[in-house]
Order: structure tokens, then C-alpha cells, then sequence
């Protein structure tokens, strides 16, 4: 009878070897690190304080929760939009103009289109969607049939979307009060349902995103759409070879990860306001959207796969809240960009020390594996032998 290993024991092996287990351990090595790292520029700048201060970015995000999943959702889908392209072997570095663009497609919906309450915030996301398709369709199209580098063209288009959306904005005297140089408020028809979490702007918003990641993960792993994306990915010759169509996919995958940066800024300007009567605004200031490159960091930090983004933009959400409450003992909110930074930086070198640290522990698991053989050999042969003898 052939011996078989225990269900728990091949567990344990199957996970440790998993690429999905490298990952994760590499971004909780990040993240140690760049803590750490945070930690110390506290003390330096301020011993008597740094205790209180780290306590508030490691256990501030919790007591403003909704506020944490409210940050947490538009950076969770421009990190998607960068994490499915890289899938391609695309740098999607244009999320922010694509997360501008879906933004200013749902402002433009929910105040020039007259719509019925209980679908209009719905076309208004829909209408986000389809302006980052738009503009993540131009750099694809660039990409696929003239061979120009998306990271060059997708990175322009940061640059002209901002201008473009300030310039339309603020020429539409519907949507722009110039008094208070802001964008006019939304009806309350156009705002995403409020989850009703007191004093947050939280909605559905996090429920749709997080059903987006699911469902882009099932898509990747689990359709052969998204097995060719990712073969064209590893080795666009070789799929190209294989029957690929290597270009359709290049466009497909540019335009895709534009629609999802597209809902994040429908996401983001749609949400309900905490204050009675009110609206999230845009200031039309000839600035790039942040949260498009902070998606960039989520995309690194999740490695790319859409489970390890939700994850990651939701602790990148919780730091910066907590970062904030930090001010309240002496410090400036930019530490947290600095922990973030550092965090990203680590991260490729994790991947190296993770890599060091999982063959230390495969092998000291294949010793004890060994040893473990070789014993339960011996016992079978002192078996057999005191079988003979009787």
C-alpha cells in the first residue's frame, strides 16, 4: 500500500512554495520595514511624542472607519486599473488623468442630464466608467499599432485630461460656482447610497469596488481571456505565435484598466457628503489627481493581483487616517506620505529577502521532512525484520 502524506502536512507545503505565500510575505516585510522606518523619523523629530504619534497611525484608522473605506475606494480602483495592465505587461501610469476623466463624466451627468432618482447615480457611474475608458482607449491604441511606449503617452495624458477638465468645468456655469471656485453641489439623487456610518462619506461605492476586484480576479485566473492577457503578458512572442491576438488584447486591457480608474472618479465625487445639503466638490486647480498614483503604489504593494490590491488600498487608507490624528501630537500628515514611500521602496527589496527567508525555511522543512522518511523508513524495516524472525 503506498504511503501517503497527511492533508495538513501537504497544506503547509503547497502554501509555502505558492507564489500567493512569497507575496504576502514580502508586503508584511514592506510593511514592517517601513514603519519602522516611520517610527524613527518620529524620534527624531520629536522623542517625547513618538510613542503617541506611531500609536495614532497604527490604531488611528480605527476609530474613523467609514472615513478609512471612503479613502479606501477610489485608490482601490485606480489600483486595479494599474495592477490589470501590469497583468499585460503594461505601466499603466495614467490613472490619475483616467480618474479625472470618469470623474468629470459623472459630474457632467449628474448636473446636465435630467434623470429619473433612482437610476440617475447609477448612468452617472456608468458615465465615469466610460470617460477612463476613453481616455485609457487613446495610449492602447498608440501602444498596440504604432509601438509607442504607453508610459510615455498614458503619462501625457495625466497632464492633458487635468487641463482639459478644469478648462471644460470651469467654462460650464451649471457646474462651476466661480465665488467659491468649486464645482456646485450635487442633488441628492446623483449621490451613491450612504452606508450610514455617522460623520464618514462611506457608500456602496466600497461594496461595488470590492465586487469589481472579486470579479477581475475570476476573470484573470479563471477565463481564457484572462489567461491570454496574462500570456501575452509573460511573452507577447510567444503568444502572438500561439494564435493571440496580441493587439486587440493591448487596447482591451488599456481601455479596461481606464474604466476601472474611471469609476474611481465617479467613486470618489459621487459619494454623499457628511453634512446635510451637501456634496463632494472638485477644485478645478491644475493639479493631477493623487489618488492615481497613490493606486500605483496600492497596485505594488497588492503585487498586482486583484485580492492583494482591496487589501493593500484599505491598509494605505487606514495609515492615512491615522496619519492625520498624528498631527494632534506635533506632527506634520506628510510623515505618512513618507512611511507610505518607504513601504514601496522596501518592497522590492522584500521581495529579494523573502526569497532568502523562504529557502531557509523550505529547507529546514526538507530536513525535518527527510529525517522524519527516513525514521519511518527504518521503523518499517525493524518491522519487517521482527516479522521474519517470528
Amino acid at each position: 500500500m503506498q504511503d501517503r502524506k497527511s492533508p495538513s502536512k501537504y497544506n503547509i507545503k503547497d502554501v509555502i512554495h505558492g507564489k500567493g505565500f512569497s507575496s504576502f510575505t514580502a508586503a508584511l516585510l514592506a510593511i514592517a520595514l517601513g514603519l519602522v522606518f516611520g517610527f524613527i523619523v518620529m524620534l527624531v523629530a520629536d522623542p517625547s511624542n513618538a510613542f503617541r504619534g506611531f500609536e495614532s497611525v497604527l490604531l488611528g484608522g480605527f476609530k474613523r472607519i467609514g472615513d478609512v473605506f471612503y479613502f479606501a475606494t477610489p485608490i482601490l480602483m485606480t489600483g486595479l486599473a494599474v495592477g490589470f495592465a501590469f497583468k499585460m505587461g503594461l505601466f499603466n501610469i495614467g490613472a490619475s488623468g483616467q480618474y479625472t476623466m470618469g470623474m468629470y463624466f459623472a459630474l457632467y451627468v449628474g448636473f446636465m442630464w435630467d434623470l429619473p432618482k433612482g437610476i440617475h447615480w447609477i448612468v452617472a457611474i456608468l458615465a465615469g466608467m466610460v470617460g477612463g475608458m476613453i481616455w485609457g482607449l487613446i495610449p492602447g491604441i498608440f501602444k498596440a499599432l504604432l509601438n509607442v511606449n504607453e508610459v510615455i503617452t498614458s503619462i501625457m495624458f495625466n497632464y492633458i485630461g487635468m487641463y482639459l477638465v478644469d478648462m471644460l468645468i470651469q467654462g460650464n456655469s451649471t457646474m462651476y460656482v466661480s465665488s467659491t471656485t468649486r464645482t456646485n453641489y450635487l442633488s441628492g439623487d446623483v449621490q451613491i447610497p450612504s452606508l450610514g456610518i455617522a460623520g464618514s462619506n462611506v457608500n456602496y461605492g466600497i461594496v461595488l469596488a470590492v465586487i469589481i476586484g472579486i470579479i477581475l480576479y475570476i476573470v484573470l485566473q479563471k477565463t481564457t481571456f484572462g489567461y491570454e492577457l496574462k500570456a501575452t503578458g509573460f511573452n507577447k512572442f510567444a503568444a502572438d505565435y500561439a494564435g493571440m491576438k496580441g493587439k486587440r488584447n493591448i487596447i482591451l486591457t488599456m481601455v479596461i484598466a481606464g474604466g476601472l480608474a474611471g469609476l474611481g472618479g465617479a467613486f470618489a465625487i459621487l459619494a454623499p457628503s457628511a453634512i446635510t445639503g451637501s456634496s463632494m466638490t472638485y477644485e478645478p486647480i491644475n493639479i493631477i489627481a493623487a489618488n492615481g498614483f497613490n493606486g500605483i503604489a496600492v497596485a505594488l504593494l497588492g503585487s498586482a493581483h486583484p485580492l492583494g490590491i482591496i487589501f493593500s488600498s484599505v491598509f494605505i487608507s487606514h495609515i492615512q487616517r491615522g496619519g492625520t490624528l498624528a498631527s494632534l501630537h506635533g506632527y506634520k500628515p506628510e510623515i505618512i506620505d513618507v512611511v507610505i514611500a518607504v513601504i514601496i521602496y522596501f518592497s522590492a527589496f522584500a521581495m529579494i529577502m523573502n526569497a532568502a527567508a523562504g529557502k531557509f525555511i523550505r529547507t529546514r522543512l526538507g530536513k525535518k521532512e527527510t529525517v522524519a522518511e527516513a525514521k519511518s523508513i527504518a521503523d518499517q524495516n525493524a518491522a519487517a525484520d521482527t516479522k521474519e524472525a517470528k
